[in-house]
């Protein structure tokens, strides 16, 4: 039987069959994918083939070829990955500028994966209902920061339901992996656009201003022509993975444009001469943020590790 996986609880599987029926799986034997060292072989959103022994239990015997997945360093093995989903068509990245801060190296980095990836990022600020005078210029500013790159933004309130009906449409018939910190809204955002659903919304750490995991376990939602979303646990840094140095510019659209013009091709963009990259940041060409994250991704190269603090 073929099918895909809509729920992963971390012991157990959730397939929906081709023919629309709802098996719960478990992983056959020491199940491991080719060449990718990983925390969870089996995704949501992968297509997967299932058996069934003569006692009904029923175990994945093989994945399907992925289209695309998006994946971060395990936070607690630096040399294991961790998928967050298969088979995307687009992410949704959740942002706060306050309440909990959601910063720019974390966006930078959960950006610079999908373009690995190639797979399409919007960028979802929420919570536009209690933001002050300063917050909002905050945001105000990333947005047209974000936007002159290239990456579609949108202001919502998950608890007014402010900007939910551009949303839907944005989601209908795609694929999209919902992501953010811990505390962004994400959960009480599915609850208003797909209401009955129910997914349990957390409080946020008024001490560290920070959110507490409420999803614990990654599932897909049906939505709109026949897409889904898919709902992941809040994630507390994003440790890039399988990059090569040389690579990570290439992920930044704006510094992957400009470094056609630098003096050497395999300029890092640091200290070389003629680095047409430094000086556009210099000009205020390039976000002055933007090269930040750049260069803290290449720290994690040099480092050998994941720094837990982003």
């Amino acid at each position: 039987m073929h099918g895909l996986v809509i729920k992963n609880t971390g012991s157990w599987y959730q397939v929906k069959t081709d023919e629309g029926q709802l098996i719960e799986c478990k992983i056959k034997g020491n199940f491991r994918l080719k060449g990718i060292r990983s925390t969870n072989p089996v995704a949501v959103g992968d297509r997967v083939q299932i058996i069934q022994n003569q006692e009904g239990t029923a175990f994945i015997s093989e994945i399907e070829d992925r289209r695309n997945y998006i994946i971060r360093r395990a936070s607690n093995l630096s040399k294991q990955s961790h998928i967050l989903a298969a088979n995307l068509d687009q992410c949704m990245l959740i942002i706060t500028v306050n309440y909990p801060e959601t910063t720019t190296i974390f966006i930078d980095r959960f950006l610079a994966t999908a373009e690995a990836y190639r797979i399409p990022v919007k960028l979802i600020f929420n919570k536009i209902d209690v933001y002050d005078e300063d917050d909002t210029r905050y945001l105000d500013a990333l947005i047209h920061l974000y936007t002159h790159i290239g990456y579609s933004c949108f202001k919502v309130s998950a608890k007014e339901s402010i900007g939910i009906e551009t949303l839907k449409k944005e989601l209908a018939s795609k694929v999209t992996l919902l992501s953010g910190h811990s505390g962004v809204g994400k959960s009480t955002l599915i609850n208003v656009l797909l209401p009955g659903t129910e997914t349990k919304t957390g409080a946020i750490s008024s001490y560290h201003n920070k959110g507490m995991h409420t999803t614990t376990f990654s599932e897909m939602f049906p939505v709109e022509e026949n897409g889904y979303i898919i709902d992941t646990p809040g994630i507390k840094g994003f440790g890039t993975f399988d990059m090569e140095e040389e690579e990570i510019g290439h992920y930044f659209p704006e510094i992957f444009q400009t470094s056609a013009d630098c003096k050497y091709s395999n300029c890092t963009h640091r200290h070389e001469p003629g680095c047409a990259v430094r000086r556009a940041v210099e000009e205020h060409l390039i976000s002055e943020s933007r090269y930040t994250s750049y260069l803290n991704m290449l720290e994690d190269k040099e480092e050998g590790k994941y720094r837990e603090a982003y």
